[in-house]
């Protein structure tokens, strides 16, 4: 079992008491104990809230806290756990497996044998567990044994099982805003005991660029403030000890969250409209932001054909190298076979057609089933298969006149179909009029 801020021997009605060291980083100690204390998520726990009146009861349901980083996601779940009628247990996804859940899951039946009482249980980052880890809470959830109070900065729509969301809340927090930062740091610097003990001067300007290039993270900017004040050695707190105590500009970016999704999203659709220098700002954004070089470089397989293909075969080819690059040079020199083929990718010509090609064809079999081919085309190589017709009539291309086969391919009831339509972009153009001279010469149908 982790670490644990509360008693889980379960002092009821809200008497469990959290133990903050006086050396407790200054973001520890700032926490809000109370729902009055929060600053923003008004839209989940202000006043008639149904998240505000489970908690204000004692009685929290099973929820799921999804947001950024510093948004209050765990101290939103400790004051549910303060305020709970019941025992409250810890565990970080993390460092948890199977046996520490069981061990939660045998201690909250105890208790309810014993005396009756609940548990509930917070487990931070719970889209780090896999699936078999998530099943193991289920029924636990399920019958009541314990109240999930789940944290996680990605959608919990992609990373928690359904099964556990249909029986949880689910509850998204907002990133702060500059105006709700800055008020968690002036009251950081205004409270003596909990906060800054002997604040020296700091500008408003200073708190102000402090406040905005937190992201939204409370954490974040406190842990700033604290490293700034502690550099200032008593000397005033101004805009360049702020800059020296953030050391770099946050990223708005989070690999492990939505917004790791929003940015690919843009360097995909950037990279096909062919704006070169929108898909680089994108790829710069993500680099900074941590992600993971191979992620992107699947992308950009994926892109070259999707959206590329035989408009220039290159493409492919180019996605490929800077994939296997980013697997042998790694960060952070990668990052330079990302950007060669990012600049490729966005500026060569454009085609979906292949991927509109297999969709048809992919949309004529589930719609129609798997047709069979024409006799002449299927297997003729066992015994007995001249006797059922099997390969009677076929052509061997490589003996046509132009490599060339003049017979029906696709199956009885299918051969007018046409599933490819090439662009006349790039070298798909080349393949259009070779495709048109084909079809002729195939006798298919309109293609005089």
């Amino acid at each position: 079992m982790s670490d644990q801020l509360f008693d889980t021997g379960g002092a009821a009605g809200g008497e469990a008491a959290e133990a903050v060291p006086a050396d407790a980083p200054l973001a520890v100690r700032m926490r809000p104990r109370t729902l009055d204390e929060m600053v923003g998520q008004e839209h989940i726990v202000g006043a008639g809230s149904a998240l505000r009146a489970a908690i204000e009861s004692g009685r929290p349901h099973s929820a799921i806290l999804y947001g950024p980083p510093g948004a209050g996601k765990t101290t939103l779940a400790r004051i549910a756990a303060r305020m709970a009628d019941g025992a409250f247990e810890e565990e970080s996804a993390v460092n948890a497996g199977k046996a520490e859940i069981r061990g939660v899951i045998e201690r909250a039946r105890e208790r309810r044998r014993a005396n009756g009482r609940g548990t509930v249980l917070f487990l931070d980052e719970i889209h780090r567990f896999n699936k078999a880890q998530q099943d193991a809470l289920l029924p636990a959830v399920e019958e009541g044994l314990l109240t999930l109070i789940g944290a996680t900065t990605e959608n919990p729509y992609f990373e928690v099982n359904s099964a556990l969301i249909s029986r949880s809340q689910v509850y998204e927090l907002a990133p702060l805003s500059p105006a709700q930062v800055e008020e968690l740091l002036r009251r950081a610097l205004a409270d003596p005991e909990r906060g800054v003990a002997e604040p020296p001067p700091i500008s408003g300007e200073a708190l102000a660029m402090l406040a905005e290039r937190s992201g939204g993270d409370a954490r974040a900017a406190l842990s700033g403030l604290e490293r700034a004040v502690e550099r200032a050695g008593g000397e005033e707190v101004d805009v360049a000890a702020i800059e020296d105590a953030l050391q770099r500009r946050a990223i708005d970016y989070d690999r492990q969250g939505d917004r790791h999704y929003d940015f690919i999203s843009a360097w995909i659709k950037s990279t096909r409209g062919s704006d070169v220098d929108a898909s680089l700002y994108y790829l710069a954004v993500m680099l900074e932001g941590g992600e993971d070089p191979r992620f992107i470089a699947r992308r950009m397989v994926i892109l070259a054909s999707e959206d590329i293909g035989n408009a220039d075969p290159m493409a492919l080819l180019v996605a490929d190298a800077a994939a296997r690059a980013v697997d042998r040079v790694g960060m952070p020199e990668c990052a330079l076979n990302l950007s060669q083929a990012t600049i490729y990718l966005a500026l060569t010509p454009k085609s979906n057609a292949a991927t509109t090609a297999i969709g048809a064809a992919r949309a004529e079999v589930r719609e129609n089933g798997a047709q069979t081919p024409p006799d002449h085309l299927r297997d003729a190589h066992y015994p007995g298969a001249k006797a059922l017709g099997r390969g009677k009539g076929y052509l061997y291309a490589h003996d046509q006149p132009g490599g060339v086969a003049a017979q029906q391919h696709l199956p009885d009831g299918l051969a007018e179909r046409r599933f490819y339509e090439p662009t006349d972009r790039g070298r798909e153009k080349a393949l259009g009029e070779r495709l048109a001279e084909l079809r002729k010469r195939l006798g298919k149908p309109g293609s005089d």
